[in-house]
């Protein structure tokens, strides 16, 4: 079980990754957070492909002669299909509206509040959809992260001199956005295999994204960036997206799930670390406080909460 927390705390690391990265882009360039957005899906699908041609071999091996769901895109059902379909939307918009929030404002902030107010929103709305009352822990969870997202808020308005207004606006709506893809992935109970939904999300969101980025002009400028800024954009789609994946499931297999839970909301902190050790962000006081309440949060949400349990990956 140790080995598989490990793998599950070394994808949260890589995750976090993403949005120190995405800055030095965003600082560095004028790349648009929409373009990047579609570019780590682009570079991700290839290996995503692979990851779900593996898996449906394995179960053409592990049943031979027999259709099992998920062994073939040509198998799966409408029934099947539609989830995964709202699931790459809701994705498609994550990843814009995530990317824009750290171009926005920074990588600590916008990550802690796009990821740790999910399992709170998720804690308190599966609750009505499962007919049952949300307990008084997750009420003080969904309190406690409001308080916790504030005090963030108020400390980036301190270092920063001014309300970025429209970096935290992104940043909430990131969190909604996620919430919606949590509560949905819910709902996928067609036994889809693992890679083969996570090609078809990418997939979605990649082709609901390209058309956004050619009418918008994101195309424009992409022969003016470096070999370094190339290397980035691969780093990004490869190591938090695709080995970060890897590395989360192959932890699952051996940690229980509630554990699991926990051990990713080491994501946001990890985040706001190597912000303020690379970026030179700064919290403050008042915003590391935020930050702990906001961790503590996530985890009585996470531990107490009847929310579905899902990969947080960023």
């Amino acid at each position: 079980m140790i080995q598989g927390a490990l793998f599950i705390a070394l994808a949260a690391l890589l995750w976090g990754t993403t949005g120190i990265v995405a800055k030095f882009l965003f600082t560095g360039t004028e790349l648009a957070a929409i373009t990047l957005a579609l570019l780590r899906l682009v570079v991700a699908l290839p290996f995503f492909w692979l990851l779900m041609r593996r898996e449906q071999r394995q179960l053409e091996l592990a049943h031979p002669g027999q259709k099992v769901a998920g062994s073939s895109l040509r198998g799966l059902t409408k029934k099947a299909l539609l989830p995964l379909a709202a699931m790459g939307l809701f994705q498609a918009f994550y990843q814009g509206s995530y990317l824009m929030a750290v171009d926005l404002t920074g990588a600590g902030i916008a990550t802690l509040i796009s990821l740790c107010l999910p399992p709170v929103l998720v804690a308190i709305l599966a609750a009505p959809l499962l007919g049952e009352k949300p307990g008084l822990l997750t009420i003080l969870a969904a309190v406690a992260a409001i308080i916790g997202t504030s005090m963030l808020v108020i400390s980036d308005m301190g270092t920063a001199g001014t309300l970025r207004l429209a970096g935290i606006l992104m940043a909430l709506l990131a969190a909604a956005v996620y919430t919606g893809f949590t509560l949905t992935s819910r709902y996928n109970s067609a036994g889809t295999p693992v890679f083969t939904t996570a090609f078809i999300c990418f997939l979605t969101a990649a082709l609901l994204l390209l058309p956004v980025v050619a009418l918008s002009g994101g195309f424009a400028g992409l022969d003016t960036l470096g070999i370094t800024h190339w290397l980035m954009i691969l780093y990004i789609g490869v190591v938090p997206t695709c080995i970060g994946y890897l590395c989360f499931f192959a932890g699952m297999k051996t940690t229980p799930a509630t554990l699991s839970s926990i051990i990713v909301t080491l994501e946001p902190l990890f985040v706001a670390l190597l912000a303020w050790l690379i970026l030179g962000e700064i919290l403050g006081p008042i915003g590391i406080t935020g930050a702990v309440i906001l961790t503590v949060a996530v985890i009585v949400a996470s531990r107490y909460g009847r929310a579905p349990g899902t990969a947080q990956e960023n």
